[in-house]
Parts: C-alpha cells; structure tokens; sequence
C-alpha cells in the first residue's frame, strides 16, 4: 500500500471542508437571510379542521398575502385538543418565517385550561405579527329544535338540561368557551359534545345528530340564510349587518353571554424582526383587499384595522385576554 503523503492529506481536507461548505450551503435552506425572506412557500398552520370559521378566515387573506409576498402560502390544518396541537407545532419549528400559525382567541384561554400540560405559552414562545379580524358568535340549533326564539331556547334548556346536547370544537375553542359562558349565565348542565373542529361539529348538527352549538359567524350565517339550521342570537352588544334579524343575547335578556373571536397570526420565537416585518406588511395589504373586505362582510364580520394589525396591538390584546380569560376559566372551575 502506498503511504499518504502529508501534501496529499492537506489537499484531501482541503477539498472535504470545501464539499462541506457546499452541503451547508445547500441543506440551510430558505430563510438563512432576512433580507432575501421568502424565498419558499410559506405555510400556514390552521390548529383546527378544515372547513371551520378559522380555516375561512384563513383562507380570504392566504392568496392576497401571497400575492404581496411572491410565494405559495398552503394551508395546513393540524386539528386536536382545542388548537393546541397545531400550536405546540408551530411553536417547535423553526424560527425562520416559513411555518406561520393562525389562532384565535383561544391563544388567550389555552394556559388557564390546560395549565402544565400547555407544551408552549403563548407570550414566550411565538412572535405576533398581527390581528386579523374579531368575529360574532351565534347561537344556532339544529333546524328542528323545538324552540323558536332565544327567550324560548332558554326555556327549554332550563327544562331539559339532561336531555340536551351542545356541539364544540373541543375544550379550549371559541365554540366551546361561548358555550361555556352561556351555559353558566343560564346555570345549566347540558352534555357536551367536542369535536375536532367545528366543521365537523356543523355537519352533525346539520344533520341533527346534536342539539345546539355557539359558533362564529365566519362558520354560521350561510347555514342561518340557508335554513339548515335554527338561529337564535348573536352575541355582540349590536346586531350585525349581515343578519339583521337576529336579537342580541342582550335583548334577550342574558346581557352577561357576549364574546367575540379574534383572531391572530404569529410565527415561532426568535423569528427575525425582518421576517416578522414583512409578513405583517402582506397581511396589513391583505386587510385592505377589496375581496376580503367583501368576503368578511358577506360572513357577518370585518377586518381590523391596519392600526391593529401590527405586533404591537395583537401583542397588548393577547397580554390583556390571557388575564381576562384566566380569570373567567378559574372562576368557573376549567
């Protein structure tokens, strides 16, 4: 065997570092560099199933978003657990702007009701980029519940409460924090039923396998204008303008059952503050899209303003409801 010379050794390391140069460049992948940010599809992580209010929301801003960003934003939905699955995901990713997640105000319940089992918190471990929208909720029925006004619903319960059944999307969700606060303002003990997301949970009462469910009106006011199910309120302090005929919980006389959804995108800790940037610019170009704006208003709801759709404002609101919503779980024992 001939020897290996120390010239021939040198040359051999030289050119090994050099190919290991070249295998860093290319196994880094997109978003090494800010300032070139994206240079990928983005994806957009929906914690909850396809088909619900926050996988609509999520899906008018995708493609104006695109548009100003220049690449593919694909939407994933990683359902479970009242949306915490989809977070704790996005939360483990990599801090890069590429794996964005869109939640809502169950962002602000999750800690109060899961406590140490929460694989993230919501302050520490994900960077804002900015509010999107605040939805109504509604509460609906399967289109032959024997009830016909709020008043009556309310009734019935009251009467029925072992018998009747009411749909969430699972512990920790918008659907399932409005029914929580109905059901306590009517004292009512009522079965649950959770789902995976509402999607599914509109299905089934669509198909009246389940009584009633408290949903936003993203997910709601096309059943409510195509009769297939029942409505009784909405849950603002004002009517909305997309169904008008539909009483606030206030005029019906539980003034204590009003809550609306925001929801909000953000990205994992540590993404760079030019990421972030950017990405609050499309969604702030998203926000003032005219098919969006129309889009919403055809669902009951309206984007934020720009203002709003900052990090900044979604970071205040987010400090503000997991105090809120912290002390309203803990009181009714979640």
């Amino acid at each position: 065997m001939n020897p290996v010379g120390p010239r021939k050794v040198a040359a051999t390391g030289a050119a090994l570092a050099g190919l290991s140069l070249v295998l860093a460049a290319c196994s880094s992948g997109a978003g090494d560099d800010p300032a070139s940010f994206p240079e990928d599809d983005i994806e957009v992580v929906v914690p909850f199933a396809a088909g619900g209010p926050t996988d609509t929301v999520t899906r008018m801003i995708a493609e104006p978003m695109a548009d100003e960003l220049g690449v593919q934003l694909v939407v994933q939905n990683v359902e479970g657990a009242g949306g915490t699955v989809g977070a704790g995901q996005v939360a483990a990713e990599d801090p890069d702007g590429y794996t964005v997640l869109m939640h809502h105000i169950g962002m602000s319940t999750a800690p109060a009701l899961y406590g140490d089992q929460l694989a993230y918190d919501p302050l520490e471990d994900f960077e804002t980029v900015g509010l999107v929208t605040e939805v109504p909720m509604t509460v609906i029925a399967r289109s032959d519940f024997e009830p016909d006004t709020f008043e009556d619903f309310v009734a019935y319960v009251q009467e029925h409460e072992s018998e009747v059944t009411m749909a969430t999307a699972g512990e920790g969700a918008a659907s399932d924090l409005c029914g929580r606060l109905l059901t306590t303002a009517l004292d009512v003990d009522v079965t649950v039923v959770p789902y995976d997301g509402t999607g599914p949970a509109m299905e089934d009462l669509v198909g009246r396998q389940v009584d009633f469910m408290c949903d936003q009106t993203t997910n709601t006011t096309g059943q409510i204008t195509e009769g297939t199910v029942k409505a009784y309120a909405v849950t603002t302090p004002e009517r909305i303008e997309s169904l008008p005929d539909l009483p606030t919980t206030a005029e019906a006389g539980q003034p204590d059952v009003a809550v609306s959804v925001w929801h909000g995108l953000y990205v994992p800790a540590g993404t760079p503050d030019e990421v972030v940037g950017k990405l609050t610019a499309a969604l702030q170009v998203a926000l003032e899209d005219q098919a969006v704006i129309d889009q919403m208003a055809e669902l009951g709801t309206t984007p934020v303003d720009v203002e709003r759709a900052t990090p900044e404002a979604h970071t205040e609101l987010l400090t503000e409801q997991l105090a809120t919503w912290g002390d309203v779980i803990g009181t009714q024992g979640g």
